[in-house]
Parts: C-alpha cells; sequence; structure tokens
C-alpha cells in the first residue's frame, strides 16, 4: 500500500521538474542556433565558433565544481533561488551584444549561473523525493531535460526561419527562464539541519572522488555528445542541404531519451542500476557510429533516435551510480560531480570539434567522437562496473 509519504509526483517534485523543463527549454532554444547566428551575425569561422561556445561550458564546470559544496553547507532554497535568478536576467545580455567580443563575455558568464542553478535545483529535487521513489524519481526527472530538448529547438528554429529574427528567439529564453525562476519561488523544502564541516578543506569536498572512474566515462560519453549537439545545424545546413532538420533530429533524440527513460525508471525503481548503464551506452555507441558512418538523413536522424534511446538509459544509471557512493551529507558534491564530468566532456568536444572540423572538415571531428565514446564505454565494462559494486553505500 502506498503511503501519502511515498508518493513520487508530490507538489514539490512536480516544481522543481517543471523549474528544470524551463532550464533546459531556455538553454536549448539557443544552443542549436548559435552557431549560424555567430557566422551570420560576426562572420566568425568555426574554430572561433568552438572557442566562443566552449567558455560557457569551461565556466558552467568552474560553478558547478564549487556548486555542490555550497549546496551542501547553505540552505538549498536560497541557493536556488540566487542561482535561478541570475540565469534568467542573463538572457537580456544576448539582446544588446553588439560584437562577438561582448557576446563572447555575456556567454561566458552566463555558464556560472546555469552550472550553479543546475545543480542546485536536481538536489532539490532529490531532498523531496520519498526516499522509497528516489532512484525512480531521478529516472523520471531526466524527462524536463529531454521534453525541453525535443521542443524548444525545433520552436526556435521555426522562428528562424519564419522571422529572421534572433532577438525574438532571446526573448522568449529570457521570459522562459524567468517563469522557471517564479517557480522555484514557491518550493518547499523540508527542514534540513546544517552541520558545519569543521575538517579542513580538501578536493573532496567539490569532488566526489570515489566517483572517479565514473567521472571519466562521463566525460568521453559527454565529448561524443557535445560535439554532435554543437555542430549538428550547420553540418546539416552545408553538407547535407538540411536547412530546418536540426530541430528534428533534436525532436528525434529526445523522443528516445524520453521513451528509454520511461523504460529505465522503471527498473531502476527494481535496483538495476549497472545494467541500465551498460544497455545505455552500449546502445549510444551505435548511434555514434551510426551518425560518422552514415552521410545522409538516414545517419543524421536514424542516429539522433539511437543516441537518444542510449543516453536515456546511461544518464540516470550513472547520476544514481554517484549518489550511491556518497553518504547523504554529500548529495549535493555527488551531484555536482556527474554535472562537471559531464561539462569537461561537453566543453572539449565542442573545443575539438572546432578544431578538427575547421581544419580537417566534419567527418573527422565524427569519427573522433565515436572513438572517444568507445573508450569511455571501454573503460565502464573493464573497470567501472566491478569498482561501483564494491564501493557503494546503498
Amino acid at each position: 500500500m502506498t503511503t501519502e509519504s511515498d508518493i513520487l509526483w508530490n507538489s514539490n517534485y512536480i516544481k522543481t521538474w517543471c523549474a528544470n523543463f524551463m532550464i533546459f527549454f531556455s538553454f536549448m532554444l539557443l544552443t542549436p542556433l548559435f552557431p549560424i547566428y555567430l557566422t551570420d551575425t560576426f562572420h566568425t569561422d568555426k574554430y572561433m565558433i568552438g572557442i566562443v561556445l566552449s567558455g560557457y561550458t569551461i565556466m558552467g564546470l568552474i560553478s558547478r565544481a564549487f556548486s555542490g559544496y555550497i549546496v551542501d553547507s547553505f540552505p538549498r532554497k536560497l541557493v536556488l533561488t540566487f542561482s535561478y535568478f541570475l540565469f534568467f536576467i542573463f538572457f537580456s545580455g544576448y539582446l544588446i551584444a553588439g560584437s562577438l567580443l561582448f557576446f563572447a563575455i555575456i556567454r561566458t558568464l552566463h555558464g556560472a549561473p546555469f552550472g550553479s542553478t543546475t545543480v542546485a535545483n536536481s538536489t532539490v529535487a532529490i531532498d523531496v523525493l520519498p526516499s522509497s521513489r528516489r532512484a525512480e524519481g531521478i529516472g523520471y526527472y531526466g524527462l524536463s531535460n529531454n521534453l525541453a530538448t525535443a521542443i524548444s529547438p525545433s520552436i526556435a528554429l521555426w522562428i528562424y526561419h519564419e522571422t529572421q529574427n534572433y532577438n525574438l528567439i532571446f526573448l522568449a529564453s529570457l521570459i522562459t527562464a524567468a517563469i522557471g525562476f517564479l517557480i522555484t519561488t514557491t518550493v518547499k523544502l523540508p527542514k534540513r539541519v546544517i552541520v558545519p564541516n569543521k575538517q579542513p578543506i580538501s578536493f573532496d569536498r567539490f569532488f566526489l572522488t570515489k566517483g572517479w572512474s565514473e567521472a571519466l566515462c562521463m566525460v568521453c560519453f559527454a565529448f561524443s555528445y557535445g560535439v554532435i549537439s554543437t555542430y549538428v545545424a550547420i553540418y546539416g545546413k552545408e553538407e547535407l542541404n538540411i536547412t530546418s532538420g536540426a530541430g528534428f533530429f533534436f525532436m528525434l533524440l529526445s523522443i528516445g531519451l524520453i521513451l528509454s527513460r520511461l523504460v529505465g525508471s522503471r527498473t531502476l525503481r527494481k535496483g538495476k542500476i549497472v545494467q541500465n548503464a551498460a544497455i545505455g551506452s552500449l546502445i549510444s555507441a551505435v548511434g555514434y557510429l551510426l551518425f560518422a558512418l552514415l552521410h545522409n538523413e538516414i545517419g543524421y536522424y536514424g542516429a539522433a533516435l539511437i543516441i537518444g534511446l542510449g543516453n536515456g538509459h546511461m544518464w540516470p544509471a550513472y547520476q544514481n551510480m554517484f549518489i550511491n557512493l556518497a553518504p547523504n551529507s554529500q548529495r549535493g558534491t555527488a551531484n555536482s560531480s556527474i554535472l562537471v564530468s559531464w561539462d569537461v566532456g561537453i566543453g572539449l568536444g565542442i573545443l575539438a570539434g572546432g578544431i578538427l572540423t575547421n581544419y580537417f572538415g566534419y567527418h573527422t571531428s565524427f569519427w573522433t567522437a565515436w572513438i572517444v565514446n568507445i573508450t569511455g564505454l571501454a573503460g565502464f565494462f573493464l573497470y567501472v562496473k566491478k569498482d561501483y559494486l564494491k564501493n557503494k553505500l546503498r
């Protein structure tokens, strides 16, 4: 019999779920268009696109490295609302950016509140989940990202093709993020006693050192995603003559994510965390191979669905692995650690993708993405799986 305390979709969890949707909806409205925007507005080459856009991820990485400690050490509601406010207000900077340098500064600085907001919101979501439904709830929480990723790029590209007005898209992101901020102000958290940590400052206060091998795998998986997601729109436009297909690419990606999360969340509830991670990683590797191998619409759109199916299984499984390696007092650190790992991989993927594409072409970039992905997959089966089962706390 399910008691009230065991309800998964309680009001506060729904609010954090919706707030997360708004974070990624506003974020993904801009992501697939930025390479085209930089080319059209500032006439930048692919190398400079990689440099400019990687700044956001690098700043997010730095922010997330400290956010876990801050979320564990201070009132989480205060940290969340302050971070979210900064996240939404930074969108106004894109409306007034009149030069590449100013845009690069705004974009880079925007990464800091994005990093802290995602850590704080995901940690708050775990706090309001009943312990009996936590693994399942983590899986469903990611659906908010996936739905946002499915819808927002299509809307952004539709606005762009209908109006050719980037400022309209920037304004839509600003309004969406503002709505998310207002939602977070209504979240009510259970009382939590914050016990001051009198231990000297050390690296494991900011990063879950027990999860180092899981983190390296996530870096590899994120590298692949960073290359593909950043250059998919401009690649489709320049080489495949797909002028408005990036929105459909992200929609198929998200459909795969949603379907696999719906299935995966049920198996996570049964404790099949390692199995989900293995299945998801294998499926994703097939998707990246297809994207690199077939230079046509079948490879383009087929890979999107397959990568989505794989990542939808892999990501929540890895997040549960990080959470299960950490004591409750380091829940924020565990969350920030997986997000930092993802940021490192995304940033390296964007940067390397820009360099490789500029000098060797898109196909070299996509094959590199697959090779790095396979490296992470090998690491999981050769070491991570056994190490996690040995060291998990719950």
